[in-house]
């Protein structure tokens, strides 16, 4: 049984949201300021401000933010920016997202075989 609102992840294409955000873009003329440099700028400046929510706190703290709601709705309207503009980029060169996930993920699969590194982190950490 789906549980997950009408505009929720189970509801909502790729495609809508890259939509979405164009269409505020064009309402606002920014366009002309969507440069890939500035678009992939803005993605660092916002992942930067999803950082600082986790700053400093231990693992296990950071995982509580999930249970935290004045916490968890800043957090995700920081990942909202981060994809938002991830998008934007998308948008302004063309970039399908579904199928460029979909092949680094074949990709990472190659680089990263689950048997070899099952609870490893690290390319280092690789068995003998």
């Amino acid at each position: 049984m789906n549980t997950s609102p009408p505009n929720g992840d189970s509801h909502t294409t790729v495609a809508e949201l890259k939509s979405l955000v164009a269409q505020f873009v064009a309402e606002r003329d920014w366009s002309q300021f969507h440069s890939p440099k500035n678009l992939s700028m803005a993605i660092a400046i916002e992942a930067a401000e999803l950082m600082e929510h986790f700053q400093w706190l231990e693992p296990g703290a950071s995982r509580l933010v999930a249970v935290d709601e004045q916490r968890l709705s800043a957090v995700g309207e920081e990942i909202a920016d981060v994809v938002a503009y991830a998008m934007a980029l998308a948008n302004e060169l063309g970039l399908d997202l579904a199928s460029t996930i979909k092949a680094k993920m074949v990709k990472n699969h190659a680089k990263y075989p689950a048997g070899e590194f099952r609870g490893r982190y690290s390319r280092d950490q690789r068995p003998s």
